[in-house]
């Protein structure tokens, strides 16, 4: 049992300290005429003249010694804020270093413009992976193009909009019903993708009702794009007659897997009847989520959906494999080449890693942490959680609140959240928009953090609340010992004070830099 909050030191909270260093950004470093390598002098490249430059490139001017440790110190900066991360919808995984390895190593010195005869072994390591996948899902093909989970459900809607041509019915159904806490890229990408978003409210038991759901259902019903379980940590237990009821009016229906961590092995999409799914390879299969960079969206359907596929597919042919671009029905390239490969490779290593088995006891560990944090975030001062009435146990997450909190001191959860990250924890994720709870937050375990640190992280919650009913400034004005303190959030939103450029930079500030 960790103890009380009342009987805690101050020393055990006030450890933490984030390297900072008063570091300019590189454009404002050097002088003129300082190298780290001297070359040569080249001849001028032979390009035509409006190729050629007219003026020099803004470019710093440094010793090797200056880059270098100017880089250490922006990187020791930003391992300050790699504590405890639990961010939920997210899933922050660890990330095993035998797959950077392997990367480096197998994927460094190919290139996807190759002749596919020189990239067996990658072609290889595709199939194998959409093999393995099939396994988990019970779909028929997965291809690995689309950049992350939103671009996956763009390709869903892209190829029910194919489905639906084939068939002579795309004029007529123009509908994708989603709900309000369906990830938001769904609607979204439905939208980009032509066709009207039919938006189900939640109901008692924390989803919509089936009677909500045929209301909607009709000759114009292009498809059902759902996440089950949801953020807040429900399952919906009517999930196989909302397929059925869809399926029958004659709508697709896709299974957005972002929340898989806490059902792997227990339930596969096809047998619940989905015609299609995704995976974010990122967030369940162990590799680099990257901040938004290196994601891919794994997205598997049935066999009736396969010919409208992206191009290329990755095709078995006896004992080679091709790159099929020959498939006239397909949506054609939803991302350059074939996808991914460094986030294939590290994903097909983990989950060959953890086998079935493994799969397995991963999910179990996800919805055991995640009822622990539930049962001691309920004894918090002033935190709630969503769906109060849903006694049942959650699934790998549950959106908690602290509204009660706001109301009595001031301090928002983003106010916490700052003040968190005074003592080693990561700043929170709050919620999808809109806020369906007020004052959100989702925490996520997953399979990776221990005991040790889930206690911690609730207790640093639980010292930071009681921080917001004695001393309320200290958190509005947080964080203290982070490597930046609190920003102004006016200026981010000031189109003309930020700049995502050196040169946007200059031009907006030129006349305070000249007086500098």
């Amino acid at each position: 049992m960790t103890a009380p909050i009342a009987n805690r030191t101050k020393a055990q909270f006030n450890g933490f300290q984030a390297p900072r260093w008063a570091e300019p950004v590189v454009m404002e470093m050097g002088c003129p005429g300082r190298r780290g390598v001297v070359f040569d002098d080249a001849p001028a490249p032979d390009l035509p003249k409006g190729a050629m430059r007219k003026t020099a490139p803004a470019l710093p001017e440094l010793t090797e010694h200056d880059a270098l440790r100017h880089y250490l110190h922006l990187s020791q900066m930003t391992l300050g804020m790699m504590g405890v991360s639990l961010f939920g919808t997210c899933t922050m995984k660890y990330n095993p270093r035998i797959g950077e390895r392997a990367a480096m190593e197998h994927l460094a010195d190919l290139h996807p413009l190759q002749h596919p005869d020189t990239l067996q072994g990658v072609l290889e390591l595709y199939d194998n992976f959409s093999d393995f996948l099939c396994e988990v899902s019970g779909m028929d093909q997965f291809v690995f193009q689309a950049g992350g989970g939103a671009d996956a459900a763009y390709t869903h809607a892209c190829v029910t909009r194919a489905y639906h041509a084939s068939r002579g019915e795309l004029e007529q159904r123009d509908q994708i019903i989603t709900t309000i806490q369906t990830h938001p890229c769904s609607p979204a990408t439905a939208n980009t993708a032509g066709f009207e978003v039919i938006t189900l409210s939640l109901e008692e038991g924390g989803y919509p009702s089936l009677e909500q759901l045929k209301s909607v259902i009709g000759p114009r019903t292009a498809a059902l794009m759902v996440n089950n379980p949801d953020d807040m940590g429900i399952y919906n237990p009517d999930i196989k007659e909302w397929v059925r009821l869809v399926k029958e009016a004659g709508g697709l229906c896709f299974y957005d897997h972002a929340n898989f961590n806490g059902v792997m092995t227990r339930l596969r999409a096809r047998e619940l009847g989905f015609d299609a799914c995704m995976y974010m390879l990122h967030k369940t299969f162990g590799a680099p989520k990257g901040g938004g960079g290196p994601a891919v969206g794994a997205y598997g359907c049935a066999e009736h959906l396969v010919p409208f596929l992206p191009s290329p597919l990755v095709v078995k042919d006896g004992n080679r494999y091709t790159l099929d671009d020959d498939r006239p029905h397909s949506i054609g390239r939803v991302r350059e080449f074939w996808g991914n490969a460094p986030q294939v490779l590290k994903a097909y290593a983990w989950a060959r890693a953890m086998g079935a088995e493994g799969l397995r006891t991963a999910a179990d560990v996800s919805v055991l942490a995640n009822n622990y944090m539930d049962k001691r975030l309920s004894e918090v001062k002033g935190v709630s959680r969503s769906n109060p009435d849903v006694t049942a146990p959650r699934m790998e997450m549950t959106r908690h609140s602290v509204e009660q909190v706001t109301k009595d001191t001031g301090c928002t959860i983003v106010d916490i959240s700052n003040r968190m990250t005074d003592f080693g924890i990561d700043a929170l994720w709050l919620s999808h928009e809109p806020w369906l709870v007020a004052e959100p937050f989702t925490p996520e375990a997953g399979e990776l953090w221990s005991r040790e640190d889930i206690d911690y992280w609730i207790d640093v919650m639980e010292h930071v609340i009681h921080e917001a009913y004695e001393t309320p400034d200290v958190v509005k004005t947080a964080p203290h010992n982070a490597p930046i303190h609190q920003i102004k959030g006016a200026d981010m939103a000031d189109p003309a004070q930020w700049a995502t450029t050196w040169r946007a930079y200059t031009r907006k500030h030129a006349k305070r830099l000249a007086a500098e």
